[in-house]
């Protein structure tokens, strides 16, 4: 059961007080409601915890690697949206003055009194252990003792896989406390106004443009191994599919003979099949293709007057869901993976809703997510796959493209709610919203699973 943080309205401390107290057996019975006055500056602390475990990020010390760790990671706590972080006032030099230290006759000094005073249950510490390794380390405050300790050799803060090692880490703290890893070890891609595909990690960091400038794409989607993306390239009034590398930029063009346009591709959960759409004269339908043997075309719908489209796999590849407009106005559809027994997935209300479109499996399986319209602007929901329940997430602005976090807690999604259209990610559980793209004109996420 995951413990709920202490409650406190106020505590006063200073940093003077705070090296005083450390070394006080006394320290777990002080009554917190109270001011604690030495000599130094008074600083207020207004903390007010929810049902989440608090956790406390301690600094480091005027130490650069250490401190980008710190930074990193008290950002992916945050974000994962399973813990109540604990700020304190005074910038670093209080939490550093809170920090576990060497004791005189050896041993870890960690003042587990002060942390749960301060609201916290989890308390995490990065210290050197040689010049190029880190040790990152998870306190149970109420449990007195290390819950987690991982030991990172990182490489040069300017090569990329620093901040990557650093979120894994955050993922490992996250399934420490909760059972579940978090989300910070993954990344998005979407597509700019100007038709260009970027990718980011999953907190915004890291912009990197995968795509040339001059080159109009659409529709990325992310292989399972994070490792490369199938896209659309338009060439005229034609598109194909290609499949890009991440870390070598190659790339191959599925299928290879591909005519018309080839959009809205989506990899089956073990990466040996690409399900597409294919538009020509005769209108929109879903195909397959192993691009494992690079063979095997295959046409799952036939459309007779009417599109199908953006299908997406299930993550035990059984099923497809897919948009068709065979009902009139495009909705959500599913069929097993070779096209049979295809049925309404998502129940719509005639003249209430509009039209939806871009379904995507959570990665349990037991949810999909898709955009609607309503009241003629799109927003998100999500359906129950047993029950069929569907439910509304957004409301302000126009809210499209949903895409799955691997945590499957999280839904990125494009907004206007500011103004130009952003990257936005909701926690499910709490309700917390908050934007990743400051650039506008984003459309297309796509959210990879955890890169290992």
């Amino acid at each position: 059961m995951i413990p709920t943080p202490v409650r406190i309205s106020r505590t006063l401390v200073t940093v003077a007080a705070l090296a005083a107290l450390a070394a006080s057996p006394l320290l777990a019975q002080q009554d917190t409601g109270k001011a604690v006055e030495q000599q130094g500056i008074r600083i207020g602390i207004t903390y007010q915890p929810g049902v989440r475990p608090g956790m406390l990020v301690l600094g480091v010390g005027p130490n650069e690697v250490l401190d980008s760790i710190r930074t990193i990671l008290a950002r992916d706590l945050d974000y994962s949206d399973r813990f109540e972080m604990i700020n304190l006032p005074g910038g670093d030099s209080l939490t550093i003055a809170l920090a576990p230290h060497e004791q005189a006759q050896g041993g870890m000094f960690v003042n587990y009194g002060l942390y749960q005073a301060l609201g916290a249950d989890f308390a995490v510490h990065v210290r050197a252990v040689t010049d190029s390794t880190v040790s990152i380390t998870l306190y149970d405050v109420k449990g007195h003792g290390p819950r987690k300790e991982i030991t990172l050799g990182l490489p040069s803060m300017a090569d990329p896989a620093f901040r990557m090692q650093v979120h894994r880490a955050s993922d490992e703290i996250v399934r420490a406390v909760t059972g579940t890893p978090g989300y910070a070890a993954s990344r998005l891609l979407f597509v700019q106004e100007n038709g260009r595909i970027y990718r980011i990690d999953a907190d915004g960091a890291g912009q990197v443009a995968e795509t040339p400038a001059g080159v109009k794409t659409f529709s990325p989607a992310w292989g399972p191994n994070g490792r490369e993306f199938a896209y659309t390239q338009f060439a005229g009034d034609n598109g194909a599919i290609y499949v890009q590398n991440v870390v070598t930029g190659e790339r191959r063009i599925v299928p290879p003979t591909a005519n018309g346009l080839n959009y809205t591709p989506a990899f089956s959960p073990d990466g040996t099949t690409l399900a597409f759409t294919q538009s020509n004269g005769s209108g929109s339908d879903i195909y397959t293709y192993n691009v494992a043997k690079h063979c095997c075309l295959q046409r799952l719908t036939v459309g007779r007057f009417s599109d199908n489209l953006s299908p997406a796999y299930s993550p035990d590849g059984g099923r497809i869901a897919f948009v068709s407009t065979r009902a009139g106005l495009p909705q959500i559809y599913v069929m097993t993976s070779d096209g049979t027994n295809q049925e309404l997935f998502a129940p719509f209300d005639y003249g209430v809703t509009g039209e939806s479109h871009g379904p995507e499996w959570s990665p349990d399986g037991l949810h999909v997510t898709f955009h609607r319209d309503v009241a003629g602007s799109p927003q998100v929901f999500v359906m129950d796959v047993a029950t069929r329940t569907v439910r509304q997430l957004t409301s302000t602005g126009r809210n499209e493209d949903p895409t799955w976090a691997p945590d499957g807690s999280h839904i990125a999604f494009v907004s206007n709610r500011t103004g130009a259209r952003q990257l936005w990610v909701i926690d499910l559980e709490t309700g917390r919203v908050r934007q990743i793209t400051r650039i506008g004109g984003t459309r297309l996420p796509a959210w990879s699973r955890r890169i290992d």
